[in-house]
Parts: C-alpha cells; structure tokens; sequence
C-alpha cells in the first residue's frame, strides 16, 4: 500500500467516525497541480463542525485557508473549488525555489 492510499485512508477513516458521532465533515481534495506542490493529486483531508482536521492538502501552507472554506461549505452546504499558488518571480522573492499551483475542491459530506 502506498502512503498516499494509507493517508487517504486515515483520513476517510476519521470522517466516517466524526460522521457515525454526529459531527458535520467536508472533505477537501487535491484535484491538480503544477510546478512545485508540497501534497500530489489526491490528497485529502476532512474537517469536521469544530475545525479539527484529519489529513493535509498542502504540508501547512494553505491549511488555514481551505478549512476556513469547508467550515463555510458545511454552514452553506455549497462545494468550493480552491485555487492557491505563487508564480516562479514571487517565489523567489519569497526563499522558495520554484512557484507551483494547486487546486483543491471542498465538499459537505452527507
């Protein structure tokens, strides 16, 4: 097994219990990137209705922002599709090597 197939499924493992226990749950989801991205395609983590998170999408970097985004998809009921990067001149600018782009979609779990 693989450590992306083992992470996903932690992550999906620790949404079926907080569903099974009454919590709200949305699932975000790596679904593409280019250039320099910290998570591959498929990466997933699930927050529940009290911000506590299972998994990662990004190793920290945009953590903050994509659950900020599923407690809003869990009070609208509304997927979203998140896009985050920086281009090769910020990245620079910033210490990093290279820019990159990823792209994460959010769910509410039903």
């Amino acid at each position: 097994m693989s450590t992306l197939s083992a992470d996903t499924t932690q992550v999906l493992a620790q949404a079926a219990d907080w569903l099974e226990s009454g919590r709200r749950v949305a699932l975000a989801t790596v679904i593409a990137t280019w250039g320099s991205s910290p998570r591959p395609v498929g990466s997933q983590m699930a927050v529940n209705d009290t911000g506590a998170m299972a998994g990662s999408v990004s190793g920290g970097c945009i953590e903050g922002a994509v659950v900020h985004e599923a407690m809003a998809a869990l009070q609208d009921g509304e997927p979203r599709l998140l896009q985050f990067g920086v281009t090769n001149e910020m990245a620079w600018e910033v210490g990093l090597a290279c820019g990159g782009q990823v792209q994460v979609y959010v769910e509410p779990v039903t």
